[in-house]
């Protein structure tokens, strides 16, 4: 797994190179400090994932996202950031971002990240996840942050193709989730489960 870091805290960013270099599977292809310098390297090296910070000079972390993006919609990034607002959380993953991790999380917990996101899936750090989401306040019921997300993807309209898709899961894991989902909720489908993502 080839991975480009992009982080302005030039500590912070040694740190990672130097984590990631101990890992057999992982080769850092690049490590830079800026969005633009992002988009370049990017464009040179076609990593298979992007560690991307969201607090950069210029273009922020975001922006450098939506235009990685737009110009390779098989990218794959995965923020890395002490940035951990909800409307943040919900921008990155909007621009197509494929996980959200906040940097105070383990090595493990990046590392189980990184991984998840090069291989198609989609991550949203514990923290983050149970803030985000919070199952239990929010619907009423104790969701899993996996049920969450997928909720949260009903709430937007998104049928079990693109939910599968989205999270790198199959179809049929999706329509598991999905009952699970409506037996706990207590409702009879997904249009009503979609009004209660959406707090109506």
């Amino acid at each position: 797994m080839r991975v480009l870091i992009v982080d302005d805290h030039p500590l912070f960013r040694d740190g990672l190179v130097a984590l990631l270099r101990t890992v057999s599977d992982v080769e850092v292809a690049d490590a830079v400090g800026d969005g633009e310098s992002a988009l370049r390297s990017a464009a040179a090296l076609s990593p298979d994932l992007v560690l991307m910070d969201l607090n950069l000079p210029g273009m922020s972390g975001l922006e450098a996202t939506r235009r990685l993006l737009a110009s390779d919609p098989d990218a794959r990034v995965l923020v890395l950031t002490m940035v951990d607002d909800d409307d943040t959380v919900t921008a990155a993953l909007r621009v197509g971002a494929r996980g959200y991790v906040l940097k105070g999380a383990g090595q493990e917990e990046v590392l189980a990240a990184l991984r998840t996101v090069a291989s198609g899936g989609a991550v949203v750090g514990a923290g983050t996840a149970a803030r985000l989401f919070h199952g239990s306040e929010r619907y009423g019921v104790d969701l899993t942050p996996r049920e969450a997300q997928v909720l949260a993807l009903i709430g937007e309209g998104a049928d079990n193709a693109e939910i599968a898709a989205r999270l790198g899961l199959s179809v049929k894991t999706v329509q598991n989730h999905v009952s699970h989902i409506l037996q706990k909720l207590q409702v009879g489908d997904r249009t009503k489960a979609a009004l209660r993502a959406r707090g109506m």
